[in-house]
């Protein structure tokens, strides 16, 4: 292999046999649980890194079923997301996901900065109930449950949920350990086709764990929960802060 080829065909790892294929990615009947709480705002503002702005002291837990993710296959996610602003611009900042499968994994970290780790999370229809489950090192570290399909959604606000623009903090180290990227990464689902959104009501329950922290932004408060249902385009992102430069 000459080193043009190397360059032309480096874009994953291993460079002859990637753990996931190029983008972008096209996930069909994608479908979220969120429920979202209200948090001790002193353990929030703690977890949000600069320059992004913590609103209100709110975070969104997450249950997300991909049965049908272009080179990902069939896998379930779950974790938090923070609702913060980037210069006047409301979105979301990811703060940790845990996942079953390994190709959307090293992908979502290794492209654009998802702060992934391999958990065990379910979602599932349990009679009347919506139920998603996280459990990490076979311990129980997040339960949510909503009255399934209660009452219908707007269709404009949910699809404007599921396009809103969120933030990551990528960090990729260099060989001595120093951090070579350490960058804030804007992107934004499109939403290829609408399928439903309910909202009723809901409950969270967060167990501690020592590699599993989301129990560290505790539950106030319910306020809502929502159930939505799409197929979604996931596109490349983009570096809107530079920590290193």
């Amino acid at each position: 292999m000459t080193e043009d080829q190397v360059r032309k065909n480096a874009f994953a790892m291993p460079i002859d046999n990637p753990a996931y294929p190029p983008g972008p990615y096209l996930f069909v009947d994608r479908e979220y649980l969120i429920i979202t709480y209200r948090t001790d705002p002193d353990a929030l503002a703690k977890i949000i890194p600069a320059p992004l702005e913590m609103t209100d002291p709110l975070v969104k837990y997450e249950f997300i079923r991909m049965p049908d993710s272009t080179g990902f296959g069939d896998y379930t996610e779950s974790g938090q997301v923070i609702p913060v602003k980037y210069k006047g611009e409301a979105g979301g900042y990811v703060r940790m996901m845990f996942l079953d499968d390994h190709p959307p994994t090293a992908g979502g970290r290794e492209i654009w900065g998802f702060p992934k780790k391999i958990g065990e999370p379910t979602l599932k229809v349990h009679r009347d109930t919506l139920v998603g489950e996280l459990r990490y090192s076979d311990m129980p570290v997040a339960r949510g449950t909503m009255g399934y399909k209660y009452a219908s959604m707007d269709r404009n606000r949910a699809i404007a949920s599921l396009e809103a623009p969120a933030f990551l903090l990528k960090i990729l180290p260099h060989v001595d350990g120093t951090p070579r990227i350490c960058e804030l990464v804007r992107y934004a689902m499109q939403c290829k086709e609408f399928k439903g959104a309910w909202t009723g009501p809901g409950a969270l329950d967060l167990f501690a764990h020592a590699l599993a922290p989301v129990a560290d932004l505790p539950v106030r408060e319910v306020v809502s929960a929502v159930h939505l249902k799409a197929d979604l385009l996931l596109p490349y992102g983009e570096v809107v802060h530079d920590y290193l430069a």
